[in-house]
């Protein structure tokens, strides 16, 4: 259940304790639950500090959106697959499989030496139609196709990755899941940096406590560019992770001939809706936070040691039907790094196939919140439909 939490002109309902939030992050909930056009604010139990606005936040709005209640990596998501193996039939050496996804998969700044053909996507289509309606995008990022291009089916880096996972208890324990977490990559940054710099000139965003909230309102050229280039970018990442997905089952049955594949679910939680709560048609930002609608399938990612749940929506509509996106973060990546070594990163990964380099330490478990905990306080958002955890990590 949520706390109601007062003083803004909207209440701010919070799936977390609201002592264990820190004040930066408070005070970025109630600077937004304060702005004119904002009809209600969620919060979920993975909720932290973030750039413009707090990373595990549902702001509903009307007639207008903050491009920071979005954030930069514009249709960041998760996707999921479930496949026809069980633990007993992965290869003893893990690091195989991991190698061979890491060739199949651009990670880091990494990006494809020609574009992946489409044809690899089953099931995904208009690719000709999307990509001429590139021309249509933000004039800044017209010399940025070809890149664009090439990154799709990429994963990036920081807290992106693939996954191999076993399927905890119940009737199917051993079976085992494919786990990718990526977004727009840096065609949604370059898109979303430049629409903030717009938005924070608007003359009606001058007086804003946070000039990183600034928002278009309905009506406006610059909503509507807004508006446009978000969905591009929305339906760029979907494209981007189920490109990913194809290449990692072909990966995967390459190194394991005869497996085959269930229907991949897949959320975002960095993106605009259009959605109806109260009888008023609202735009609802998710920030760090996943649609959970009744019968919704959704995925709640752990750090790279704790594993991840497969969840279904319960249609909460005090939530704005939504639920975290994540553990989340309970240090930065500066004070992980600082906190911890390689050697810790190395304990805390045990029995998982994975980087444990320096490079990594900042995405270390003992930096992200329980997740057993997280999924506790949402009870009434999601039930638990599987519980997985990690084999083989793939980060960038």
């Amino acid at each position: 259940m949520y706390t109601a939490v007062d003083g803004a002109r909207v209440p701010i309902r919070m799936w977390a304790d609201p002592t264990s939030v820190e004040e930066q992050a408070m005070r970025q909930l109630h600077n937004v639950a304060n702005l004119p056009w904002v009809h209600g604010v969620a919060v979920m139990p993975d909720v932290h500090y973030g750039k413009g606005a707090t990373v595990g936040s549902v702001i509903a709005m009307r007639d207008a959106v903050s491009p920071a209640a979005v954030g930069v990596d514009i249709g960041c998501g998760m996707s999921a697959v479930r496949t026809s193996l069980t633990a007993a039939e992965l290869p003893d050496d893990l690091g195989r499989l991991r190698r061979r996804i890491e060739s199949a998969v651009p990670v880091g700044f990494g990006l494809h030496k020609t574009p992946v053909n489409p044809a690899k996507v089953h099931g995904v289509g208009g690719w000709d139609a999307f990509w001429k309606s590139f021309g249509d995008l933000h004039e800044g990022v017209q010399g940025l196709r070809d890149r664009a291009a090439r990154q799709v089916g990429s994963l990036g880096g920081g807290n992106h990755f693939i996954e191999v996972c076993l399927e905890q208890g119940g009737a199917d324990k051993g079976r085992v899941w494919l786990l990718l977490h990526s977004g727009s990559r840096n065609i949604g940054k370059e898109l979303a940096e430049r629409h903030m710099a717009v938005a924070r000139k608007l003359p009606h965003n001058a007086d804003l406590p946070d000039r990183d909230l600034a928002v278009f309102v309905a009506g406006t050229p610059e909503m509507a560019a807004y508006r446009r280039d978000l969905f591009w970018a929305q339906d760029y990442a979907a494209r981007n992770r189920a490109t990913m997905v194809a290449l990692i089952k072909l990966a995967v049955a390459e190194v394991i001939p005869g497996t085959t594949f269930g229907d991949a679910i897949s959320c975002h939680h960095n993106y605009v809706a259009e959605e109806t709560y109260d009888g008023v048609d609202l735009l609802v930002t998710r920030k760090g936070a996943i649609r959970a609608g009744a019968g919704d399938l959704g995925i709640i990612p752990g750090s790279m040691g704790t594993g991840s749940y497969i969840v279904r929506g319960l249609g909460n509509r005090d939530s704005f039907e939504s639920a975290s996106h994540g553990a989340g973060r309970r240090m930065s990546r500066t004070k992980a790094r600082k906190s911890f070594t390689a050697a810790d990163l190395a304990a805390q990964t045990d029995g998982v196939e994975c980087r444990k380099d320096a490079g990594v330490v900042d995405e270390i478990p003992a930096a992200y919140k329980d997740i057993d905990a997280v999924l506790e306080a949402q009870t009434d958002l999601v039930e638990v439909v599987a519980h997985l955890k990690q084999v083989v990590c793939v980060k960038g």
